[in-house]
């Protein structure tokens, strides 16, 4: 039998990639000041034993100010880089997973609270909070505090420590980088009308919305080393009348291609409370669809997708070259292994696991390249 399109590997620029299968980027809310700890050891650790292809780190603040909650993961100093390289030592140790990660800010969008205490955004004088910046002072909710308009000296801060981030991921000897322009954060907040009332070069037209989030990409591009691929996460409508949709989505990412993008991530909505989603198995993989056949770099789909025959069908189909899971990788980290029994594939499991192999899948598991 031919192997499942699902677990063909793939090349990711340089970076070859054992089947299609990435763990998404997921806030965990865990960090403290910034730094990781042991909870990310677990939680990251057990997932770099799934069989999956990629691990990504949960979106990484930039800056203090950068993170959506004070629970939110940073790499903007030694400190924070320090507790990222124990977590990695630890996971590096029993794992070959290739490690990714998701530089980001969360503009408007930061200063909240935990979501399992509420989520809601805290004032800049509460202990936990801080004045918000954003594109245009204009706040995600009406109750929300109005977040500052960035000044160019502002935005210039943001570029760097996002080009800050990737040199730090580069020492951290992480193996890829996704810069997240999605969800309403900060990048995703100068591209979508709805968010971005500037009217300056930044403001306005498509070109200008696109200016500085195509600035902070050239700057992460230039400080990662080339040989390591840099993707973007893009939210492929806003799910609203008049915002960020599939048609500028298009040509945002053959911006991007032209920059040397070695893949897009392609999710959807987070920008305005007013968005309808027609929430669904696989709703996303329309907008992959629409920007694979637009680019000739590797499209991953998320959303929802958690059917084994879904998945294949979606890099089959070639909707996608990949498909990315979250929350039903946490319900399920062992996604791949059961996908591959479902389908007839094998995947990597680490020695101490193969006895658990059932009978009737005597190949489904094979020894992984651990360092142990």
């Amino acid at each position: 039998m031919s192997t499942p399109q699902l677990f063909e590997p793939i090349s990711v620029g340089s970076l070859l990639l054992a089947n299609r299968i990435v763990i998404a980027p997921m806030c965990q809310y865990s960090a403290v000041d910034g730094g990781m700890t042991d909870w990310h050891l677990i939680h990251l650790g057990q997932l770099s034993q799934s069989g999956a292809a990629l691990l990504t780190i949960e979106a990484t603040a930039v800056l203090p100010e950068g993170r959506i909650s004070y629970g939110d993961v940073g790499l903007w100093d030694d400190a924070t880089e320090a507790a990222m390289a124990t977590v990695l030592n630890g996971i590096r140790r029993w794992s070959a997973m290739p490690i990714a990660i998701q530089l980001a800010h969360a503009g408007r969008k930061a200063s909240t609270d935990l979501p399992w205490q509420g989520g809601k955004q805290f004032a800049p004088d509460h202990a936990h909070g801080w004045q918000t910046v954003a594109p245009s002072a204009l706040p995600f909710n009406d109750a929300d505090h109005a977040p500052t308009a960035l000044t160019r000296e502002g935005m210039d801060a943001v570029r760097d420590a996002f080009a800050n981030a990737a040199q730090r991921s580069a020492r951290l000897g992480i193996d890829a980088i996704q810069v997240h322009a999605a969800h309403g954060y900060l990048l995703h907040e100068f591209l979508s009308p709805l968010s971005n009332h500037r009217d300056d070069e930044y403001g306005g037209s498509l070109e200008n919305r696109m200016r500085f989030p195509l600035e902070v990409f050239d700057a992460v591009r230039a400080a990662f080393p080339a040989e390591r691929p840099v993707s973007v996460r893009l939210s492929g409508t806003d799910w609203v009348p008049g915002g960020w949709d599939i048609e500028q989505t298009v040509a945002f990412s053959n911006a991007l291609e032209a920059r040397g993008c070695a893949a897009i991530n392609v999710s959807s909505g987070g920008l305005h409370p007013a968005q309808a989603i027609p929430v669904g198995p696989g709703y996303q993989v329309p907008l992959a669809r629409a920007v694979k056949q637009a680019v000739g770099i590797p499209v991953v789909a998320v959303g929802m997708i958690t059917d084994f025959d879904h998945a294949e069908a979606i890099v089959a189909t070639g909707d996608a070259d990949m498909v990315a899971l979250a929350r039903g990788m946490l319900y399920n980290p062992r996604w791949p292994w059961h996908a591959a029994a479902h389908l007839g594939a094998s995947v990597s499991a680490p020695p101490q696991y193969l006895r658990s192999q059932p009978r009737q899948f005597a190949k489904l598991l094979v020894k992984s390249g651990g360092t142990a």
